[in-house]
């Protein structure tokens, strides 16, 4: 990554324009015109309900969180390929019983975090401003940005959990996509299930890996993109995979 890339960012309290690192971590700035001083984040909120079709779609011409672990071969039922092959249309994402049964405890459980913990948070999509295809959908993110979630209800990620606390290692790089995107320093990965204590570990961010994530990511992409090309229509889907 270029430590030297900047981006140029409008003062939002006077409409100064400064030029700012583009990393990916959030930063504190100071304005030199007015001295205010207010935080950029590396990433945009977008106005996507997650589950919709304009969701599915806007997830599918990027890569997300779900997408880390497979890219990063820590998935153990799924390859890179069948990702590709998903991405260019030609396979199902599709979902399960436990995954349907995880989709509905969400907002309880997100009720549960904010309880014990004491925080506000609210499911967002977004989209870094460095790179256009790195995108996540947050379960939960803090109004203030400083505080982001990841929610798992299935029985068997809270068994090892509960009993290891320890999050599974095919959610590790799905943890440090997010990382990657929002800029911030830990997650709390909140596992719950109806009638059992909530398990909360907190999962802090690892910039070697998050180093090394990127660089595969990015690879992936353009591989993603050279064979859209190839297919003639990104939006083709089924025939020509």
């Amino acid at each position: 990554m270029d430590a030297a890339a900047v981006n140029v960012v409008e003062c939002a309290h006077c409409g100064q324009i400064l030029q700012v690192p583009a990393g990916l971590t959030a930063s504190t700035i100071t304005c030199p015109e007015c001295a205010s001083r207010w935080i950029q984040f590396p990433y945009k909120i977008l106005d996507f309900v997650q589950g919709t079709a304009a969701w599915h779609d806007w997830r599918n011409q990027g890569l997300g969180a779900s997408d880390a672990p497979v890219i990063m071969g820590e998935n153990p039922w799924k390859k890179p390929e069948w990702l590709l092959k998903a991405k260019l249309g030609g396979l199902s994402f599709g979902s399960n019983e436990a995954m349907r049964r995880g989709n509905e405890l969400e907002p309880e459980a997100r009720e549960s975090y904010e309880r014990v913990r004491g925080i506000k948070v609210r499911p967002v999509c977004l989209v870094s401003t460095r790179y256009e295809w790195l995108r996540t959908s947050l379960d939960g993110l803090a109004h203030d940005g400083s505080t982001v979630i990841e929610i798992k209800c299935g029985k068997s990620t809270y068994r090892h959990a509960a009993s290891k606390r320890q999050v599974p290692p095919y959610y590790q790089g799905q943890l440090q996509h997010i990382l990657a995107v929002t800029g911030l320093d830990e997650i709390d990965f909140w596992c719950y299930m109806p009638d059992r204590p909530e398990v909360h570990l907190c999962i802090k961010r690892d910039d070697p890996y998050i180093e090394r994530l990127i660089e595969a990511e990015e690879k992936f992409w353009q591989e993603l993109k050279r064979r859209r090309e190839l297919q003639g229509d990104p939006e083709q889907s089924e025939s020509q995979v």
